[in-house]
């Protein structure tokens, strides 16, 4: 799971992105924590669909 400091990182990156820009490193840092947090999502999804069972 992402931790809540780095998803309160992604959000000031966010927010910073639309008001004044960010630097080529702080883009980085958002790809990075971006990408860290769709990879737990699709793990978490897809655990989750795994443990669906369908009966008749």
């Amino acid at each position: 799971m992402v931790s809540e400091e780095k998803l309160e990182r992604i959000n000031e990156l966010a927010r910073k992105s639309k008001s004044v820009g960010l630097t080529d490193e702080e883009k980085a840092e958002q790809a990075a924590l971006r990408q860290e947090y769709i990879e737990n999502f699709r793990n978490n999804f897809k655990a989750h669909l795994e443990m669906i069972r369908f009966e008749d």
